[in-house]
């Protein structure tokens, strides 16, 4: 049996926040197996140090696998820099890297699906990416584990093959762009994610994981998903930099062991039309936007209090 692959976890300025991820790591049935990297990035603000100080001592704290290492940044890099950077020191050592942030909880099977997923499409050059969180779809007569273009970033894992790939030049990506493409990229425009490219080069984003999906997309690449997600993000409640309050994305952590991979490795048309369903419709009526931009308005506000 290969050796577990490494798990990167990423964390800033939320103890309560990696508690909880790493607890649920722990939990994971290949844990005691995993060597795992805990990445703590530098505080941004006087008014971070002291958040920061206590998420690096829950860090040095951590048990549970076969070891622990923590890398300590004495600037704050970023999310997107430290990630880029996190990943490609892993994959360049093992070949391989299972990627985690602070807020997001694990099934007891989630490890297992991603090295299973790893050894499995370890040669196919078309599988890029495997992902741990889906939407609640509501078709639910799909496949246990399917193939998308689109890649999310909610707990994932790849190879140095693919990595290999990844373009952080958002000029260099939008250049290969055409209408055609950006309409495929965007899933029928059922998803901001162009919208995203555009933001990131205007300056109002910094995602990695827009640039990685469009390094994926533009090589005609497939990412593997779970029918039942893996992974519950526990983040949209405004303590995270990037995140907003809402409760769209709930999920239910699936919890049991993952069994069937795909063998051919093509594009599943029915998990497209469900994915894209949901991105349409997930928002609901303009009414009911109109009231969730209002809450999450409120909740800012009184987070901000607090």
């Amino acid at each position: 049996m290969q050796s577990p692959a490494p798990i990167a976890l990423f964390v800033y300025n939320r103890p309560d926040h990696t508690r909880r991820t790493i607890s649920y790591l722990q939990k994971n049935l290949l844990a005691e197996e995993s060597r795992l990297f805990i990445f703590c990035d530098g505080a941004k603000t006087d008014a971070d140090k002291a958040s920061v100080d206590e998420v690096r001592q829950v860090a040095k704290a951590t048990g549970g696998f076969k070891a622990v290492e923590v890398i300590e940044r004495k600037q704050n890099l970023g999310l997107a820099d430290s990630i880029i950077a996190g990943v490609t020191q892993l994959v360049a050592e093992y070949g391989k890297v299972i990627v985690f942030e602070d807020d997001l909880l694990s099934s007891p099977h989630t490890l297992q699906y991603f090295n299973d997923g790893l050894v499995r499409y370890a040669a196919e050059e078309k599988v890029m990416h495997l992902s741990a969180y889906m939407f609640d779809l509501k078709d639910k007569n799909l496949p246990e584990t399917f193939f998308f273009r689109a890649a999310f970033s909610w707990g994932w894992a790849t190879w140095a093959r693919a990595w290999n790939h990844f373009e952080p030049d958002v000029d260099k990506l939008m250049a290969q762009f055409d209408k055609q493409k950006i309409d495929s990229f965007s899933i029928n425009h059922s998803m901001n994610f162009w919208k995203q490219m555009l933001d990131f080069k205007a300056g109002r984003n910094n995602s990695w994981a827009i640039r990685w999906y469009a390094s994926i997309f533009l090589k005609n690449g497939l990412t593997l998903n779970p029918l039942h997600s893996l992974v519950h993000n526990i983040g949209h409640d405004g303590s995270g930099t990037h995140s907003n309050i809402e409760n769209t994305y709930q999920v239910q952590i699936a919890q049991k062991r993952v069994k069937y991979f795909p063998e051919i490795i093509k594009e599943d048309k029915k998990a497209y039309e469900a994915i894209k369903y949901f991105l349409k419709n997930r928002k609901g009526s303009l009414v009911n936007r109109g009231l969730m931009f209002l809450k999450q308005l409120k909740s800012k506000y009184l987070h901000k209090k607090a």
